[in-house]
């Protein structure tokens, strides 16, 4: 029978302990019997021992990262025998390091969650980009907590977000509850049945595109990008990209929808184009689950805009 382990990972007193046991605790999938606690980073939030005996957790306390070695999790299978694990990760340590470790049989990761606390987020990502985006790419939840009126959510929106659309990002207000996004956010009008994405946007389109499409379900977006085709894409089809900076130099992709054409109209491959498409929600083979896909309505040459990197954040 696998043991599931839950990661939640974060810099000191972004609500790790919080995210515990306020949220991840109270989950359905957290099923009866000893939960192994692993702390790595004691913050102000405690786990009370009442609070440890109500929920039949064992914590262990870990100072260093080189403890979390497999000697360590095999002796906590045999003498714990737990039903999951919960591993509360120090954020400054390399969470890549941790994910590669070698674990007993039948523990598995199901999951990964990273807490950011919104009144430090700006000076992290000025500061500390590559550690914080680190643990960002790997999550699966992202909670950015104590966001006051002030806090720029678009703009951490397209730092924290891009470079991992399947995650699920969270903000929440001063007092822990769920700011639900709006069209406000978005630095372009989606009122209209025509949309246009300026140059430097494209991120947070290609973003929020993936994770409201019902926003923009039909209508018609008109955007600069590099037409693209990947081998073995068929010649019906082709992507229209932008290459985009998710956290340093060294970490550049491009991103894109795939769009479809009709009459296998002859595309400009690595050209800049001014698309003008159709978006809908489709399933796209071999994948299978039904994505983003554009129906290309027009195509005209376009300048290449002076900023051919899309920085984020």
């Amino acid at each position: 029978m696998s043991t599931p382990v839950f990661v939640c990972t974060g810099f000191l007193d972004s609500g790790k302990t919080t995210l515990v046991k306020d949220t991840l605790m109270k989950q359905d999938w957290i099923e009866p019997g000893l939960t192994l606690l692993i702390l790595c980073e004691e913050g102000e939030e405690q786990y009370p021992e009442e609070y440890l005996e109500e929920n039949e957790m064992k914590l262990l306390i870990v100072e260093e990262p080189e403890q979390l070695n497999r000697e360590f999790f095999i002796n906590c299978a045999k003498n714990y025998h737990p039903t999951q694990v919960v591993i509360e990760y120090n954020g400054m340590w390399n969470l890549g390091e941790l994910l590669a470790k070698k674990y007993p049989k039948g523990w598995e990761i199901q999951g990964i969650y990273s807490t950011v606390n919104g009144t430090t987020l700006d000076m992290y990502l000025k500061n500390m980009r590559n550690l914080l985006m680190e643990q960002l790419t790997e999550s699966s939840l992202i909670v950015v907590n104590r966001c006051d009126t002030k806090v720029d959510r678009s703009g951490f929106r397209r730092a924290l977000k891009v470079q991992n659309p399947m995650a699920q990002l969270i903000f929440e207000d001063l007092e822990g509850n769920i700011i639900q996004p709006s069209e406000d956010d978005l630095p372009y009008d989606v009122k209209g049945d025509k949309i246009v994405i300026d140059d430097m946007d494209f991120g947070v389109w290609y973003v929020d595109a993936y994770d409201h499409p019902g926003v923009y379900l039909h209508k018609e977006i008109e955007f600069v990008a590099q037409a693209f085709r990947p081998k073995g894409m068929g010649e019906d089809m082709f992507v229209p990209v932008r290459k985009i900076m998710t956290c340093c130099a060294n970490d550049m992709r491009f991103y894109g929808y795939p769009c479809k054409i009709k009459n296998q109209a002859k595309i400009p491959l690595k050209k800049w184009v001014r698309v003008t498409a159709r978006f809908e929600i489709e399933p796209m083979p071999p994948y299978g689950n039904r994505q983003p896909v554009l129906h290309l309505v027009r195509l005209e040459p376009a300048r290449k805009p002076e900023e051919e990197v899309v920085y984020l954040g």
